[in-house]
């Protein structure tokens, strides 16, 4: 895609639906972030709120008990299900995971699956890694979730430590393209590895990022694969394109969460676009759309970070970036679009 900023912002425009009378609840979007667990309930709160923030109707956090009291505290916007099973949960005298034998880990991660499956019906696009931490059970748990949510046509979007998931296993994700990656600089570096692709070439062949970017996800059959950094890579092995919306200067936690779950939101848009919700031209297809709506994501966060920094400075945190959401939304998909430019 020789396309500029402008250019891609407006192909994004294209399939953000209207606000229309006749609509009901739940068609604009049903996103469920799945992560949280004792150590970690900043993560999945930032990624739900700011799918919400953007859009999506329904928006849901499924995570472990320890984690389920705190976020339902955070917002009573947020449907929070305390469905995931842990190491600690299930051995409390314990908090390694040799106290529990692998038959009974398979029991646990069965007995969190009995109460996640039935959800997925619901949704149009699942969210996975914000705050998972590395607990076995949960990981476990992770990887037989995409793999449903892949054999039941949902949209994928996978961060943090769910990409450990997919580096021990890229079969899960590999061809399907309605998958999106999101590492940051120390989690891209990981899949190179896990892929068997050297880093090297980037350093000492003068290959630039959005070229290895692409043969990531080009080595995984398609996936899109956006790659966090000073410029957002986002590729998915045909089309590789940057986001260089400028962004803030603080690097606080939870800013990546929040770009999840707008690639969530976009990615439930997505879905209205391709089955008809609204009447429009048809012009776009599944993978272009998928890469748009990482890129779209992108956008959107960074432009809010931009915009909380210049107010916050150094006092910047994630929760800043949701108090700039519908400013920027609006001023990169809803202004006059020769505008648009300006705000970039």
């Amino acid at each position: 895609m020789a396309l500029t900023q402008s250019d891609l912002l407006l192909k994004v425009r294209q399939f953000i639906p209207p606000l229309l009378e006749a609509f009901h609840k739940g068609q604009q979007g049903r996103v469920a972030v799945v992560g949280g667990c004792e150590d970690y309930t900043g993560a999945p709160y930032f990624s739900a709120h700011a799918s919400a923030l953007l859009g999506c109707d329904m928006s849901h956090v499924i995570c472990d008990p320890h984690a389920s009291l705190v976020i339902k505290s955070y917002s009573p916007n947020l449907m929070v299900h305390p469905y995931m099973r842990s190491t600690s949960a299930s051995s409390p005298s314990s908090s390694t995971s040799a106290s529990l034998s692998d038959s009974e880990k398979g029991k646990e991660v069965d007995l969190a699956l009995h109460r996640i499956m039935p959800l997925l019906p619901r949704l149009h696009v699942l969210v996975v890694g914000p705050g998972l931490g590395r607990d076995p059970i949960m990981k476990a748990t992770v990887a037989r979730l995409i793999f449903a949510a892949r054999n039941s046509g949902l949209a994928i979007v996978v961060d943090a430590d769910a990409l450990l998931v997919v580096q021990e296993d890229p079969e899960l994700v590999k061809g399907y393209s309605a998958v999106v990656l999101t590492p940051n600089h120390a989690e891209f570096a990981r899949l190179c590895k896990s892929l068997g692709i050297s880093m090297e070439e980037e350093e000492n062949e003068g290959k630039g990022k959005g070229e290895l970017c692409e043969k990531v996800a080009r080595t995984l059959g398609g996936v899109t694969v956006l790659r966090k950094g000073r410029e957002d890579w986002i590729s998915n092995g045909l089309a590789t394109v940057q986001c260089s919306v400028r962004g803030g200067r603080k690097r606080s936690g939870g800013q990546g969460d929040t770009l999840t779950g707008c690639v969530g939101t976009l990615l439930a848009w997505r879905r209205a676009y391709l089955e008809g919700l609204w009447e429009h031209d048809k012009m776009l297809n599944p993978e272009e759309l998928t890469l748009l709506s990482a890129f779209g994501a992108s956008a959107i966060t960074r432009l809010c970070s931009r915009r909380a920094f210049e107010k916050k400075g150094r006092s910047m945190q994630a929760s800043d970036l949701s108090e700039e959401m519908n400013g920027a939304f609006g001023d990169l998909f809803e202004g006059e679009a020769g505008a648009v430019e300006a705000k970039l």
